[in-house]
């Protein structure tokens, strides 16, 4: 019989007890899990939980921007994302049907196939660290249904194209700066693309129209279906809400092709314009070019500014509206009364200010000085009638020397030039002091509506798009009583002078059975140096209107800075076929009805007056409302132009020469269509530089001229 060793029976014993020291942890264990529920401090339960439970996000529909009258600005529509499950262990459970990024070398070979990205940089992308989900920016977004379906059938494990939103301009290039636009922002750390309003309204309410994401959690298997009679827990999204504005579509259409016009055939550096409601403050239509397309972007980069809002400029002879009224209301302003136009000192030792001829018209009245927009009738206005301090307080009661307050980001302020008595003459013509546009619009609120000036606002009504119930909407706001009614009335009626005077400035912005009121303005702009810039055309031509004058319905600003000009074109051009054509578009579309009055400025046959005497002739004239030129020594006529039964504008110069021997007469402030009628009927030469009237002649008022001589002017532009 064998007998067992000693240390075998020993190394048994031990196994034996070490065995059932592991069982009796096991046993122990076993029974404390199932008391507890956890394991390592960790609920077992919720560990299920979480593996067997997935969550889904419900994107939230970013609110729409609608014009006035319900017609679509900007929405969100229907889009195609790329993206990539990246977090391998999703894929745990069942490693042969991988559902994350398990070769990105050859996704991002095939993927580079269908969408704008290098293959180098989608490999970039599918290997970021920590990253779960990733998406390839604005390559990866909006895809088209074709590229949708190759993408798909390529079965790639862990990409994914999922349906979503884009925000959607379907106008283009359409009141940009007043909308903005939304950029897509990737997050570092979840690799998830989250949009953020830029510029404008998008940018102003981002918060409003973003909305909140909604989810949606369900129970799984280890393949990721969802498990039959398992509960769904949905938190639904709360869309963003619906922004209504007070732009007219129609209105910003007629004014986005007439500028798109307008800047192709002049090229100016800047074009701004705002049509505006006087009654309410209501923004109708806003535009400038530069401007960019909000859907595509193109063109973003001229300028990131609203020039209406965010940028202040000296506003050039517009200012003038507001001296007037502040004179008219303080009992000051003679429209028969006279002065001496040309230059003006201040102060003894000050440098003379000039009219913008340089010569003036010699003693006018003070209306014809407003009709001419003469600086020195403003000048001695401001300072010998109004008075410095005066003037200075309508500045502020016409809120020219604060921001408006309107419902846009980044408004910019006035810069008031006030300190000396040079400075504050030429601030009440607009020289020296810088505005904004939309703060002559408030402030010529209180002309067109009876002396009460209104804020100016771009927000109607914010609608919740869930319930549909309005959020809140925007009333009217009072921003100053200015001026009286019989005070606003009375500017309105001089303003109107200006447009239908034969030596008003602003003959051009007459519009065909309405009738206007309005004043011109053309300001020079400063180096940065110092000094103002020269040239014909560098100057922000532009215009303020309003209409129909005895109840304005619309208000109108137009600037045009440094257009180019061909021979012939004045800077008032493209302003007044900006003006006139958008004014008159929007006035028949409200369906305002046109004035029954005639037109004030009529054609006219001219008459027969040669072998009259002077005074006979110069008689007739006058009785057909026409204005005469001498040109002789002698008693009789002997020529005429235009000649006799032409046709020819009431108020027009008709030139009389005369027996004898003939004269030069006064020729500054004429246009060149006029001084070829003295070259026609003289016999004289002509030389000419620049364009626009007449600032300097060679030859003398009153020198006897012969056949052989030359006549040489320069012409400078006016308003």
């Amino acid at each position: 019989m064998i007998r067992k060793q000693p240390n075998i029976n020993l190394g048994a014993a031990i196994l034996f007890l070490l065995f059932c020291l592991l069982f009796f942890v096991l046993i122990i264990r076993f029974f404390s899990i199932q008391a507890t529920g956890e394991v390592s401090g960790a609920v077992l339960a919720a560990k299920a939980e979480k593996k067997y439970t997935s969550e889904k996000r419900l994107e939230a529909k970013r609110g729409s921007i609608l014009d006035r009258k319900g017609e679509v600005i900007a929405e969100d529509a229907s889009s195609y994302k790329l993206v990539a499950i990246t977090d391998s262990s999703l894929s745990e459970n069942d490693p042969k049907h991988p559902v994350h990024v398990k070769d990105p070398e050859k996704t991002a070979k095939e993927l580079a196939k269908y969408i704008d990205l290098e293959e180098s940089e989608i490999f970039r992308i599918l290997t970021k660290k920590g990253a779960k989900q990733v998406e390839f920016g604005s390559a990866g977004r909006d895809l088209s249904y074709e590229a949708k379906k190759k993408i798909e059938n390529l079965n790639l494990p862990g990409i994914a194209i999922v349906e979503g939103q884009k925000r959607n301009y379907p106008n283009g290039t359409f009141a940009s700066h007043v909308i903005g636009f939304v950029e897509e922002k990737e997050d570092e750390q979840t690799g998830k693309y989250t949009e953020t309003g830029k510029l404008g309204v998008e940018q102003s309410l981002n918060k409003l129209l973003t909305g909140t994401d909604g989810y949606m959690t369900y129970k799984r298997d280890i393949w990721g279906y969802i498990l039959p009679n398992s509960k769904e827990d949905v938190v639904p999204a709360k869309n963003g809400d619906n922004v209504y504005l007070t732009l007219d579509k129609k209105i910003q259409s007629f004014l986005e092709n007439t500028m798109t016009k307008v800047n192709k055939e002049y090229n100016p550096k800047k074009i701004i314009a705002i049509v505006a409601n006087p009654k309410t403050g209501e923004i109708l239509a806003m535009s400038q070019r530069p401007t960019f397309n909000s859907a595509t972007r193109e063109g973003i980069n001229q300028t990131w500014h609203n020039e209406a809002i965010e940028t202040s400029f000296e506003p050039g002879s517009t200012m003038k509206i507001f001296t007037l009224a502040a004179a008219v209301e303080e009992g000051v302003f003679n429209p028969d009364g006279k002065y001496k136009s040309g230059s003006y000192k201040v102060t003894a030792n000050s440098i003379p200010i000039h009219d913008h001829n340089r010569v003036g018209w010699g003693t006018i009245t003070y209306l014809e000085g407003l009709q001419r927009s003469s600086n020195v009738a403003f000048a001695k206005i401001a300072k010998e009638k109004l008075g410095f301090e005066s003037l200075r307080e309508y500045l502020t009661k016409f809120g020219l020397d604060q921001p408006t307050g309107i419902d846009l980001p980044h408004e910019a302020n006035s810069s008031i030039a006030f300190t000396w008595p040079v400075e504050k003459v030429t601030t009440a013509y607009g020289q020296g002091t810088a505005l904004t546009p939309i703060q002559q619009i408030q402030a010529v609120t209180a002309i067109a509506n009876n002396g009460k000036m209104v804020k100016p606002h771009v927000i109607d009504k914010i609608v919740d798009s869930n319930t549909n119930n309005v959020v809140k909407k925007t009333a009217t706001e009072v921003a100053g009583y200015p001026i009286s009614a019989a005070t606003a009335k009375q500017v309105r009626d001089y303003l109107e002078t200006v447009i239908t005077s034969k030596n008003g400035t602003g003959k051009k912005y007459k519009i065909e059975g309405y009738d206007v009121a309005g004043k011109t303005g053309t300001a020079s702009i400063p180096k940065s140096g110092g000094g103002y810039m020269t040239g014909e055309s560098n100057y922000v031509f532009s215009f303020m209107g309003m209409a129909p004058k005895d109840d304005p319905e619309l208000v109108m600003y137009v600037a045009v800075q440094q257009p180019e000009l061909e021979t012939g074109k004045v800077g008032s051009d493209p302003v007044s076929e900006i003006f006139t054509s958008v004014m008159k578009s929007s006035l028949q579309y409200m369906e305002i009805k046109p004035s029954a009055k005639p037109s004030v400025t009529q054609s006219l046959n001219v008459p027969d007056v040669i072998d009259l005497s002077l005074n006979e002739a110069e008689k007739v004239l006058r009785n057909h409302s026409l204005q005469t030129v001498v040109i002789g020594k002698g008693d009789t006529i002997t020529s005429q132009l235009p000649q006799a039964s032409e046709s020819y504008l009431e108020g027009g110069k008709v030139l009389l020469q005369t027996d004898g021997k003939a004269t030069m007469p006064n020729i500054k402030g004429w246009s060149l269509r006029d001084v070829l009628k003295v070259t026609e009927l003289t016999g004289v030469k002509l030389k000419t530089s620049g364009s626009g009237y007449v600032s300097s002649q060679s030859i003398k008022a009153g020198t006897t001229v012969k056949g052989n001589e030359t006549l040489t002017i320069k012409l400078k532009k006016m308003e």
